[in-house]
């Protein structure tokens, strides 16, 4: 069945998805009922043209991802602002006056301190995974005088940098918490996808790994990082150092483009190149309980028609053919911060379907000889 185009974050207890330009964030609030917000993004792409381009469209859905990431997040957190068990009922009434004060004051505020936190924290990813690394590997410029394969050591220590920053932040307890609900948002998009009925027992059974994951994305940047740095041989030290600040964001979009690819095809190539992705999933995703499914669920049934999507599948299965006309508009998913970005290139998926069935024909030459 062609991929549904929805995607998604984790949030605080609870978890965001997105289709096209619609987007929901259901929220298990402290009662332990569901609320589902449910608002329109506007992305990059929608804006200029250009960054619907391959390669630059990855660069505007990695900013993209994070400016609405944030937004959910701040949402789901607000409802965790204050204790409510212990309050009666004048206190509660006085105490959501008090939160819609605050909110008018919030969102007044919202923009500039999302705005500083996408700097600060580009600022620090930059500073960890690119300068961190490029310095170590200049220690061995005594004993190891190749460019490329100091770019070598360079790009190990960079994934061993961030394996461990991974696993390090799977020791916070409200991590685990999230990375449950990262599950959870899998598990329904891998229910919808292989054409099960979307309910609680039906979403337990799927795997907690997606080929469109975030996570996989961010490791496939730094893996192409590896291969692209090596190309860079230049004397001048601050200039090579800035070279790799400059190409972050290409190294992103050729990532993407990967990811973009892997969640369209089944083609026992690409499968293989997704595998690396799929085990670092196993460290940020967990296996959520009954009520984390209820909460994806419900955000997605609030942005999409699986009933229809899954039975106009089935009948382009069962017909045998492919009718453009009938296609629900594809669009690709980056989790955590990169599962959300809308994709309606006709183009550029026929590109894409060439390039997988020579992939195939390649694969069926391997298997012949």
């Amino acid at each position: 069945m062609k991929p549904s185009g929805i995607g998604g974050q984790a949030v605080i207890e609870g978890v965001m998805m997105k289709n096209e330009s619609e987007y929901a964030v259901a929220v298990r609030k402290p009662d332990n009922t569901i609320e589902v917000k449910k608002d329109i993004y506007i992305g990059i792409r929608d804006h200029i043209a250009i960054f619907r381009l391959p390669v630059l469209r990855g660069i505007a859905a990695f900013i993209d991802s994070l400016i609405l990431g944030m937004k959910t997040l701040t949402y789901s957190a607000s409802f965790y602002d204050d204790d409510m068990s212990e309050e009666d009922d004048e206190e509660l009434s006085a105490m959501v006056e008090r939160r819609k004060r605050r909110k008018e004051k919030r969102d007044k505020k919202e923009a500039i301190t999302m705005g500083i936190t996408m700097v600060l924290s580009i600022i620090i990813a930059v500073l960890v995974f690119v300068l961190v690394p490029f310095s170590l590997a200049e220690l061995f410029k005594g004993k190891v005088e190749s460019f490329a394969l100091r770019s070598i050591i360079e790009g190990i220590i960079r994934l061993i940098i961030f394996i461990v920053y991974i696993k390090g932040i799977t020791l916070m307890k409200d991590i685990k918490r999230v990375f449950m609900y990262h599950g959870a948002e899998h598990k329904v998009i891998n229910c919808v996808e292989n054409g099960c009925e979307l309910n609680v027992e039906n979403a337990k059974k799927q795997t907690k790994e997606h080929k469109r994951c975030g996570t996989s994305f961010l490791l496939y940047v730094v893996l192409i990082s590896i291969i692209v740095f090596v190309f860079i041989q230049v004397d001048i030290i601050w200039l090579r150092m800035l070279l790799r600040i400059i190409l972050v964001p290409f190294i992103a979009g050729i990532a993407y483009e990967f990811i973009r690819l892997a969640g369209k095809t089944d083609n026992a190539f690409i499968n293989f190149l997704s595998k690396p992705g799929l085990w670092l999933q196993g460290l940020t995703t967990r296996e959520p309980d009954n009520d984390m499914l209820e909460v994806a669920i419900a955000s997605v049934e609030a942005v999409f028609d699986w009933k229809t999507y899954q039975e106009t599948g089935r009948r382009k299965h069962h017909n045998g053919s492919h009718d453009d006309r009938t296609d629900i508009e594809d669009s690709d998913a980056q989790e955590g911060a990169f599962e959300s970005v809308s994709v309606d290139d006709e183009e550029d998926d026929e590109i894409l379907k060439a390039l997988d069935r020579y992939l195939m024909m390649e694969d069926d030459g391997k298997d012949s000889d």
